[in-house]
């Protein structure tokens, strides 16, 4: 029997000729590539400058996307909502005034918090608080408390020292072993510069923003009750005492003043300010109602000296610098 070998020859000549092009390509592809690697001109100088200041310019705006949730993730728990309670009256009268304060303050070392010298001691630059106190009236503070996130209970804090040219103040954390273990916020070694990121942290409109933001059935229940006190100790039990962050760029730097867009509103008094290394630039003090960008700031320059005298008189070690 005599078998046809012509039909697979034929078969496998078609499939050589479909391929032979294929081929010729790849292998143009292949010279064409060596001689690219071999005689294209080296990139110039020029070139690696531009490369390398797109690059860094990348990792600049990654790291600033990424810093907000870093330093609210990394120092949530050092950072407390401030509660009290004053009254300015007259000796064997009943208080002519008496009002409630809420303001932000943050772990700057073992025991002692920073914040704003007008939630520290409430009166001060108060308008109505100081037309009765030139007319004979003591101020009292009745009582100070910080609720700190993880905690379920409040501590009461004292002031220790009070800035005698800027809105500042430092206080202590009484008999609590657990505030001593939080972590101290770093506090910024360098000058800041108009344009740079800014990161403000705090409890703007107090217990109402934390009460706006809980859970629907907590929301519910707290809303519409008046006893900011009780309805804190609710949140910190049910572990929803938790600060905001809002950003912005810092728009201008005047002595130790910084300004900034980053929004914020009544509550967030004495919250940090980090910048896009997160670190503490500033204590945020005030707000330009109507004007977006008239955010206020104090540096933090203005507190070190603070914190060492609050060091001194609670017999603290020095924080090393």
């Amino acid at each position: 029997m005599v078998e046809d070998y012509s039909q697979p020859r034929e078969s496998l000549r078609k499939t050589w000729l479909r391929l032979l092009p294929i081929g010729l390509g790849v292998c143009a592809l292949v010279g064409a590539g060596f001689l690219a690697h071999f005689y294209a001109p080296p990139p110039t100088s020029d070139l690696r400058q531009e490369v390398d200041q797109l690059s860094s310019e990348v990792q600049r705006l990654q790291q600033e996307q990424a810093m907000p949730a870093m330093v609210l993730n990394r120092y949530r728990n050092s950072i407390c909502y401030i509660f009290g309670v004053y009254n300015v009256g007259f000796a064997d009268q009943q208080p002519s005034l008496r009002v409630r304060v809420s303001g932000t303050g943050f772990v700057v070392a073992d025991g002692l918090l920073a914040t704003n010298r007008h939630v520290a001691e409430p009166w001060y630059e108060d308008a109505e608080a100081g037309a009765l106190i030139r007319r004979g009236a003591t101020p009292h503070l009745e009582k100070l408390m910080a609720f700190f996130p993880g905690l379920p209970e409040a501590v009461t804090i004292t002031p220790v020292v009070f800035s005698g040219g800027s809105d500042l103040a430092v206080l202590q954390v009484q008999n609590s072993p657990a505030v001593g273990k939080l972590t101290p916020l770093p506090l910024a070694s360098v000058l800041s510069h108009p344009g740079e990121l800014v990161t403000v942290i705090g409890y703007p409109m107090g217990v109402v923003g934390m009460v706006a933001k809980s859970p629907t059935a907590v929301y519910d229940r707290l809303a519409f009750r008046r006893d900011d006190m009780g309805a804190a100790n609710e949140l910190a039990a049910l572990s929803l005492i938790r600060p905001s962050a809002t950003c912005g760029h810092l728009g201008d730097v005047v002595g130790d003043k910084l300004i900034y867009d980053a929004p914020t509103a009544h509550g967030g008094s004495g919250g940090p300010v980090f910048d896009s290394r997160g670190q503490v630039i500033g204590i945020n003090s005030a707000y330009l109602d109507g004007f977006s960008g008239g955010t206020l700031g104090i540096s933090v320059q203005a507190l070190r000296p603070l914190i060492q005298a609050a060091q001194k008189r609670t017999g603290q070690s020095p924080s090393p610098k």
